[in-house]
């Protein structure tokens, strides 16, 4: 064999990877894929309809039952938890077990529990103790009972001080998430109030074929998490305030929206995604294009797929 199986592990399959190490008191069975360097700990139970990718590291206590797959380069905690029945009944069976997927790059905590029919999304972290009960999108950090997302992993938050120190020229800043950037836009305040002025023509980097506002969101909800192959958009906070993410693929960055005199560019193929949004937050949002749901990008899988091969 060119796999590694401790003598007091069980090992039924033959579908092993090279450079894989099976340690005391785990069980495989018959029909379970496991990729190669994989890294198994003791006492993790795995059942027939499981497929598991290449650099995966497993654990202690964790059971993977039949409908999950697991990418390569996941990382699973001790004692996750992962289920494939809403309604378990003793010896009733559904006619089919939901699928659950942990794709690629991503880690599950210690004693992290997952509900049946999800998705982690590439590169999320899920924290110790969550009870993830919906998908989780790719990069985000989810905690708590119900898991809620409370940030991204693997971003840098742009400073504020670009746009607050007076001597800096108006002109846009680089995000160095492609040709994204945070533009400053005209603004007014008197005793009166505060105005905030663009023009079309001059103001901002395309002529707007389409606006609409989002507002009214609850904090813990997340929008965007999309990509335009065409169209282009500029991204104005109005009142309140708005984490807004830029994603090129290679690099993601992080941007606090909370007045009115800046904005964020955001070119075609660009992944983005807006939360933690205040509870008066109104979110002003131009498009370069009329809506067109073919020209979306949803899954971050397909986006960094289609960006590679542009």
């Amino acid at each position: 064999m060119d796999y590694f199986v401790h003598e007091q592990a069980i090992c039924e399959s033959n579908q092993i990877g090279e450079d894989t190490r099976i340690w005391a008191f785990a069980h495989i069975l018959p029909n379970a894929v496991i990729g190669r360097s994989c890294n198994i700990c003791d006492g993790v139970f795995i059942e027939n309809d499981v497929k598991i990718g290449h650099r995966v590291t497993i654990k202690c206590g964790v059971q993977l039952w039949d409908g999950t797959q697991i990418m390569d380069d996941v990382f699973i905690g001790p004692n996750a938890t992962f289920t494939n029945d809403k309604f378990p009944r003793s010896k009733q069976y559904p006619e089919e077990f939901l699928d659950t997927v942990v794709e690629q790059g991503a880690s599950i905590g210690a004693n992290a529990t997952i509900l049946p029919g999800v998705k982690i999304g590439m590169g999320a972290m899920v924290g110790a103790g969550a009870v993830v009960t919906k998908s989780v999108p790719p990069k985000a950090v989810v905690i708590g009972n119900p898991a809620r997302i409370v940030s991204y992993a693997g971003l840098n938050k742009l400073p504020d001080e670009p746009l607050e120190n007076p001597l800096v020229s108006a002109s846009p800043v680089k995000l160095g998430v492609g040709t994204s950037e945070l533009w400053k836009l005209n603004h007014f305040e008197d005793m009166r109030g505060s105005l905030m002025v663009a023009e079309f023509s001059s103001d901002l980097p395309f002529m707007p074929q389409r606006t609409f506002v989002v507002h009214n969101v609850p904090s813990e909800d997340v929008r965007g998490e999309h990509a335009h192959r065409e169209c282009e958009q500029f991204l104005v906070c109005l009142n309140g305030s708005v984490h807004v993410i830029v994603d090129d693929g290679l690099v993601s960055k992080e941007v606090c929206l909370d007045t009115a005199n800046k904005g964020i560019y955001m070119p075609a193929m660009t992944w983005g995604i807006q939360y933690k949004f205040s509870s008066d937050a109104v979110l002003m949002v131009y498009a370069s294009h009329p809506y067109d749901s073919d020209e979306y990008i949803r899954d971050y899988r397909e986006f960094v797929s289609e960006k590679a091969r542009a």
